[in-house]
């Protein structure tokens, strides 16, 4: 792809999104075709939006995840500032087309991951970590069958990224517990609607940090010191719907809750 091509979708992802309306896949002159184009696009977005950078999301993580949005492994996408919010808050889910909440675990970089060559190893990349965070991500996807158009353009616009809701670090010591079997639940309006562990984000969240890490060393992107990286849901995504109070629960981690107004 030539950079006006790049432009081209990346504007009508932005657009698209902005005005709240659906595609049904770009055009086939401007349509990535694969991860390198896609990542191109997704940074085109981002600056299109002029917003900082939070972070990053894994989605597809989980088996359910690759099922939902037709993908058979996990794809990274951005976190933008305006649309991240604390735990406790209210948002408008608008014209959301998924309309699903996913509990997930977030990690806040301490230190930077640079591109290189060879690949990061787990143990490096959980001593660039700082904090631990319980999480809430509300995914949405510019396109009206997101899940027939194929993993690069999933990934252009920005592997389904909308809402997140970061919860307060954790004071337990999580460096020391094993997240692959630590409890998740998710409640919905008092109620008890989902549950499962870390397990299903990659078998472990501290595999799909591993991955996000030489995910964008391979694309050349890297992560900064002091974002956010949520690793996709340890739950079966919840149907959600305005009026909601959506609650996730990570035993001695902590609680993120978020209103939908």
């Amino acid at each position: 792809m030539n950079r006006e091509q790049i432009s081209e979708s990346a504007s009508i992802l932005w657009n698209t999104w902005m005005q709240s309306q659906l595609i049904d896949a770009l055009p086939d002159h401007c349509q990535p075709a694969d991860r390198a184009q896609a990542y191109a696009i997704q940074a085109e977005v981002a600056r299109l939006s002029g917003q900082s950078q939070f972070g990053w999301k894994i989605a597809a993580t989980s088996t359910d995840g690759q099922k939902h949005i037709g993908v058979d492994g996990p794809l990274a996408g951005r976190l933008l500032a305006g649309r991240a919010m604390d735990s406790g808050s209210t948002l408008t889910l608008g014209q959301n087309l998924m309309k699903v909440a996913e509990a997930e675990f977030a990690f806040r970089m301490a230190r930077p991951l640079a591109p290189r060559p060879t690949a990061y190893e787990m143990e490096e990349v959980l001593a660039a970590v700082d904090t631990l965070h319980p999480a809430i991500e509300i995914p949405d996807s510019r396109y009206r069958d997101f899940a027939k158009v194929g993993a690069p353009q999933l990934i252009a616009d920005n592997a389904c990224a909308s809402w997140f809701v970061l919860g307060a670090k954790t004071s337990a010591n999580w460096r020391e517990q094993d997240l692959s079997s630590h409890s998740v639940t998710a409640w919905r309006n008092g109620e008890l609607v989902a549950s499962g562990t870390g397990a299903n984000v990659l078998g472990d969240p501290r595999i799909a940090l591993t991955w996000i890490a030489n995910e964008l060393r391979s694309q050349g992107i890297g992560l900064g010191a002091g974002e956010i990286v949520t690793t996709g849901t340890c739950v079966l995504p919840l149907a959600i719907a305005p009026g909601d109070t959506i609650r996730a629960e990570y035993g001695d981690f902590g609680t993120v809750t978020v209103e939908i107004a």
